[in-house]
């Protein structure tokens, strides 16, 4: 949705959508994981102050990924609240550098302002980097690529060959 500053009044601005995404609004590494994202609603303001327009945004929408350890699909509720000010480019001064305060601030060249990218940044955001089907997944075997959630598999524990030298002399020991 684009929402034009220059003709919000002297009364906050109230929006609301519902945005449909897609593969192609994901980077490389969000869609080789399995990010999935339904239909995401969106509410919010935009209130005038006097260094710009403040921004709050209500965001709920449900993501699946998949699992890092089992590739099982993970499920999970998202329900976040997003602040920002906007700042037309006008009213900044040139060669000013950024500080830490700076990082929820956009600075725009025109008195419109998009919302899909904030939006598909935040989905970025709340994605989680290493998701588990749950906490004690034990993953898939190394070796015939079963899911040692189901059970155990057949396959026999490698041994490093770093270790091999002294596992044969922990054999000879034995005997």
């Amino acid at each position: 949705m684009d929402i034009r500053l220059d003709q919000i009044g002297s009364r906050p601005y109230t929006w609301q959508e519902t945005l449909e995404v897609g593969d192609d609004d994901f980077a490389a590494e969000a869609s080789e994981n399995g990010l999935d994202v339904t239909p995401i609603q969106c509410r919010g303001t935009v209130d005038p102050t006097n260094q710009g327009y403040v921004l709050r945004a209500h965001l709920s929408y449900q993501q699946s990924l998949d699992c890092v350890r089992c590739l099982a699909p993970w499920k999970g509720e998202v329900d976040t609240e997003v602040g920002l000010m906007l700042i037309l480019e006008e009213d900044t001064q040139p060669g000013e550098e950024l500080s830490r305060e700076d990082l929820g601030v956009v600075v725009l060249e025109e008195p419109s302002f998009d919302t899909r990218p904030m939006i598909l940044e935040q989905v970025h955001l709340q994605a989680p980097m290493k998701p588990l089907c749950r906490p004690d997944c034990a993953g898939l075997c190394s070796q015939c690529g079963a899911d040692k959630n189901q059970g155990p598999c057949d396959c026999e524990p490698e041994i490093d060959p770093r270790w091999a030298s002294l596992a044969a002399l922990r054999d000879r020991g034995a005997r």
